[in-house]
Formats: C-alpha cells, structure tokens, sequence
C-alpha cells in the first residue's frame, strides 16, 4: 500500500505547483494521508492471518443461489450500464493515445472554374497532408496516461458493481426464503387458531365455556388470517425485487426451495491493508488519484510553448490524369511554435481546476478507505453478536413451543383459560417470527462481510471487463 501511494503521491508532485506540495510521499499514521491502520480488525473476529475464502459464494452451500448470481450477471441492467461505462472509458483513452501520433490525411478535388465571358476550365487535384504536435513536454503523453488510468478505474467499478450485484441477489434470495418460512408459520399459525375455535366451540356445546370464549378464539383466526395475508404480499414482493435484479418480468414466480445456510466461525479475514489491496472501489479510487496527477502535470505544461509539424504534398491539373503526374507534385513543410499570450487567464484558470480537482480526488480516496474500513468492522463485529442473537432466540423459541403444549392440554382439560391459550400461542408465534428474521439477519451479515471485504466468488472470476471490450 505505502507503494501504491508513493506512485501516487509522485503522479502528483510531477505538476510542480505550489497548491500540489502538501502531496509529498507518505504512507500511513498520524502525519500521513490516511490514519494510521491497525494490524488486525479492532472487532478481533476470526483468524486474521489466514486467507480469505476463495469462492464466498460456493461457502454458502446452495447450488440455486449460485445459478441465480450467475443469471443476475448476464441480465442485471446497472451491471449492463457498468460495462457500457468500462467501453466508453476504454474509447476516451484510445482517443488520448492516438493524440500524440501523427495525423495522416488524404483529399481528392475538383474545381470548376466558368468566367461570365469565354469558356470555363477544370482542375483536378490530389492532396495528402500530415500533422503532428510534436509533444516536446510530454502533455499529451500525461492526458493519454491518465486516460489509461481512468479505463483502469472504470474496470474496477465493473468489478465493484459484480461484488455489489452479487449481494444483492444473494440478500434478495435470503429475503425471499425468510418471507417464504414467515408464510407458512403464518399457514400454521391460522391452522393453529381454527383447531382452538374448533375445540372452543365444542367445549361451548357442552356448557363449559361462555360465547365471548368463542367469539374471542374468531376474532384471534380472523387476525391470523389478516396477518397470512400480509406475509403472502411481502413474499411476492420480495420474488419481484429479486426477479428485477435478475432482469426477468417480475412475475412473482420465484419460490425458494431450501433454509438459510448453516454458517460456521469466519477466518481469513486478512488485515485493514489487506482489505483495501482487494476493494474495487478503493482500487478505483487510487487510479483515479493518479490519473488526476497526470491530468495536472498536462494542465500546467499547457502554459508552455508547443511545436506543431505540418506538411502537404499534392497533384493535380487541368486533366485527370495530372492528379497522376509527378512533373506537377507541389510540396511543403511547416513547423509553428506556439505559446499563449493572453487568454483571458482561461489555462491558468483551467490549470487551478485540474488541481483544485486532483485535491478533491485526495478527501474522496480517504473518505473512501475510511468506509471500507468501517463497513468491515461494522459485519466482523455484527457476525459474533448476530450468532449470540440467533442462539437465544431459538431457545426462546422452543421454550414458547413447549409452553403451548402445556396451555392446550391445560385448556382442553378445562384448567387454563381461552386468553391464557392465546396468549401462548402468540408468545410462540411471535418467538419463531424473530428466530426466522435473525437467522436472515444473519445470512445477510455474512454476505455484507464478504462485500466489505471484497471477497473472491466463481461468476466474479469468470467476468473479467477487459473480456467485454471487443477488442
């Protein structure tokens, strides 16, 4: 990293401007660009030295989730705008290298010439031209290196965008399964409801309970019903936003076909440098930092004089065939120097601006690395608590199971009371309604850790932008 930004750092100080100075060779700590960075995560997860899990995707163990990422990268539509971005930014930096190359053109003419008395003549003729600006300061060369260095970044946001979609399908697809159990706990839970109306109202028959017992266990089905209709909407919500990501019609058709995977303790975590080495985003950042130091050096060596190299050579006459004689090739050579005078200060000005923005690219690359770090922290440090959260509410869970049990053999035996069976119903419902929720909670820390960490997964590796290019 303290190479990284020595290069940077350097790309800077080539625009030899007073504004540029405070960018001299540093690397981290109290006096340097970014602040100083730990040895290991002060979250203190998992096993810091060892290597990141290669294929995150593959740890999760579901062969659908994997096909569904692989579906989402060849019909996401921001992936899509991602890779067009990559193209253009390719272009622009083939359209700078060509800049300092010798410009070759060709010209074939006709001229017609018809005074108001006498007859009129014709001229042919046939040209080549070539220009050249000699780029004696290595302007041109600056803007083509920066170019190179913006498609280089543009290729790391096509990679952060795989990272960013790759989440997001698998976040979609954890939604997806935690509304399809929340559904069918919501299925059992008017199942559970209509068998206590229905042992209500046998124990009505008989004289041993009063109505409002049996008006009181309808008004508990119909607001299970009322919640089952809630879940069966938020589960086809979640289908079509998942469908969406996919680039499929969002039909609502896509159902879940197993549980949340079983996650086991995370290692290869790496260290903050490590991190950023892997993060497209911060990677992005650094070559767009270096671009704009070659984009200054350009701006300010727009102040000096520049060489420009012009010839032409031509035939022609008054018949076709002198576009073909030697005996009439005209020729000619130029070379101009050329250095601004007044312009209104318009370089100076446009000098000012490459800087001011090569200043802003600095706060933007540190602010960048700042977030990475913290997104990092924040689901190393969530990863422990969640797995806390999930353990005890499945104890709950379970606990509450149990305690109905006891409250419908108590109730049918005419020892507990209709609000008594109610409310252990509800205390078990809404016990597996949290456990279901934070095993989600959990899956989809996880997979904001492999994000934040930049983790490798296959469909990533098979997605190379430079694949796309055409070339």
């Amino acid at each position: 990293m303290a190479k990284r930004l020595l290069v940077i750092a350097t790309a800077l100080a080539t625009a030899s401007c007073s504004s540029l100075q405070a960018f001299e060779t540093r690397e981290f700590g109290s006096d340097g660009v970014l602040p100083s960075a730990p040895s290991s995560w002060s979250a203190g997860n998992g096993d810091a030295g060892a290597e990141l899990a290669r294929d995150w995707v593959a740890s999760m163990q579901d062969e659908r989730l994997a096909a569904l990422i692989d579906e989402a990268f060849d019909g996401n539509p921001s992936l899509a705008q991602s890779l067009a971005r990559y193209h253009g930014a390719v272009a622009a930096a083939r359209i700078d290298g060509a800049r300092y190359l010798p410009s070759l053109d060709g010209s074939l003419g006709y001229q017609r010439t018809q005074p108001n008395v006498g007859s009129g003549s014709d001229s042919f003729g046939l040209d080549l031209s070539a220009s050249w600006e000699t780029d004696l300061w290595g302007a041109l060369r600056d803007n083509a290196r920066a170019s190179g260095l913006n498609a280089e970044a543009a290729a790391e946001d096509v990679r952060a965008s795989q990272l960013s979609v790759a989440g997001l399908v698998a976040k979609g697809w954890f939604s997806l399964i935690e509304a399809r159990l929340q559904t069918e706990l919501a299925e059992r839970d008017v199942a559970t409801r209509q068998n206590s109306l229905n042992l209500t109202e046998r124990r009505f028959a008989r004289g041993l309970v009063r109505s409002s017992d049996v008006r009181t266990a309808r008004s508990a089905l119909a607001s299970s019903q009322a919640a089952l209709a809630s879940r069966q909407r938020s589960e086809a919500a979640s289908a079509r936003s998942l469908e969406t990501l996919l680039g499929r019609y969002p039909s609502a058709t896509l159902t879940p076909e197993h549980d949340f995977p079983e996650f086991g303790a995370i290692g290869g975590l790496g260290t903050p440098i490590d991190m950023l080495n892997r993060r497209p985003d911060v990677r992005a950042a650094e070559n767009r930092l270096s671009a704009a130091g070659f984009q200054a050096d350009a701006a300010a060596k727009a102040l000096i004089p520049s060489l420009s190299l012009r010839g032409s050579s031509g035939t022609g006459g008054v018949d076709v065939s002198d576009m073909f004689d030697l005996d009439t090739l005209v020729s000619s050579i130029t070379a101009s120097l050329v250095a601004p005078i007044f312009d209104g200060g318009r370089l100076i000005a446009q000098r000012d601006q490459v800087y001011a923005t090569a200043e802003g690219l600095v706060a933007s690359y540190i602010a960048t690395v700042l977030t990475a770090w913290q997104e990092s922290e924040n689901a190393i440090h969530a990863d422990a608590i969640l797995a806390q959260r999930v353990e005890n509410l499945q104890q709950a869970y379970e606990e509450a199971a149990a305690a109905e049990d006891l409250v419908v053999r108590e109730y049918s035996r005419g020892v507990s009371t209709i609000f008594e069976l109610l409310t252990a119903q509800s205390r078990r419902i809404s016990a597996e309604s949290q456990y279901i929720s934070a095993r989600r909670e959990r899956a989809t820390n996880r997979v904001d850790l492999y994000l934040a960490l930049a983790g490798d997964f296959s469909a990533a590796q098979s997605a190379d932008p430079a694949a796309h290019t055409g070339e």
